[in-house]
């Protein structure tokens, strides 16, 4: 009897372990092993930036936001069209995801702008019937998007600072490919040695290639996250050559080359804009005082006479 109780749990216990096996198995073929990893990266990069809902949500839903933001962020959603937190999310990806910056908190702060500049529009236009209706209006809708336009305007900062150090990064990039490494050793020399948002950006791709994702794909990744037309440039013919087996060493040189060519010209243009930027200025605070100081003492001299002549008549 005892022999068939312990053949009876020896069965179920191998059951069991062949039971949890079948399900480990059928688990890690469903679920892709670099899915933690890449969320984690997204995390990390995006400040815990997760799509936010069109519905009302408890307070408990997001315990980094006090009560009374909460209840301002849910206006700015019913207020704002379908779709707006995936645009304000790809701005803050543009932006480089400034620590602190969500879409959650970017729709707090319409609210608390729509609100905050409603009111001095108000206390601006109370004196006349007009401008308490108008001023008002005026003043919540610039309220409520100027967050949108502080981020666009970090982003384009970002943007700019990417075109004008992407030259430097891939004549870096050239002599490391061309002296023997490898393009994601050389990508790691860049993400090293250099600052700024280029060497952020090739950190990430570089930390996307190590956790499961191809070089195509990363490099793609970045352009989604840049506005920057040579950095787009530069990746299509990175994935050109990668797809028709061009030597990588020769299109990074010729893409150098041309980065260095193209900041040349932009220098130039920016030069050749000077002169007529610097006309109005010119016009309203210069010529006025040359004008005081070359025909002031002959108008005196002038006034003078009129008085001398008026006064011997």
């Amino acid at each position: 009897m005892a022999s068939a109780t312990l053949l009876l749990i020896g069965l179920a216990a191998l059951a069991g372990a062949i039971a949890l096996l079948v399900y480990a198995l059928l688990g890690a073929r469903n679920v892709n092993p670099a899915t933690g990893s890449l969320a984690d990266i997204e995390k990390y990069y995006s400040q815990a930036r997760t799509p936010v809902k069109a519905k009302v949500k408890k307070d408990a839903d997001i315990p980094e936001l006090p009560p009374l933001m909460v209840r301002a962020r849910d206006l700015a959603i019913r207020l704002s069209p379908v779709g707006t937190a995936r645009k304000l999310q790809h701005l803050l990806d543009v932006a480089g995801n400034p620590k602190g910056w969500t879409p959650e908190r970017l729709f707090a702060f319409k609210t608390v702008g729509l609100v905050g500049l409603g009111l001095v529009g108000l206390l601006f236009g109370a004196r006349s019937a007009l401008g308490i209706f108008l001023f008002p209006l005026i003043g919540a809708v610039a309220g409520f998007f100027l967050p949108d336009l502080l981020v666009y305007n970090a982003g384009l900062k970002r943007q700019q600072s990417i075109q004008r150090a992407l030259p430097d990064a891939l004549d870096m990039l050239t002599v490391c490919v061309e002296a023997g490494l490898g393009f994601d050793a050389a990508a790691a020399q860049v993400a090293r040695k250099t600052q700024g948002p280029v060497a952020a950006e090739f950190s990430r791709m570089l930390q996307e290639m190590q956790i499961g994702m191809s070089r195509v794909e990363a490099l793609r990744a970045m352009v989604l996250r840049t506005t920057c037309a040579e950095l787009r440039v530069f990746v299509s013919a990175l994935v050109q050559a990668a797809e028709l087996g061009v030597p990588i060493a020769m299109v990074l040189r010729e893409q150098a080359n041309e980065m260095r060519l193209k900041r040349r010209q932009r220098a130039e243009e920016q030069a050749q804009k000077v002169p007529v930027k610097i006309l109005l200025p010119l016009m309203i605070f210069l010529m006025p005082a040359l004008f005081i100081v070359i025909l002031g003492p002959g108008v005196i001299n002038i006034y003078h006479n009129f008085i001398n002549s008026a006064v011997t008549k």
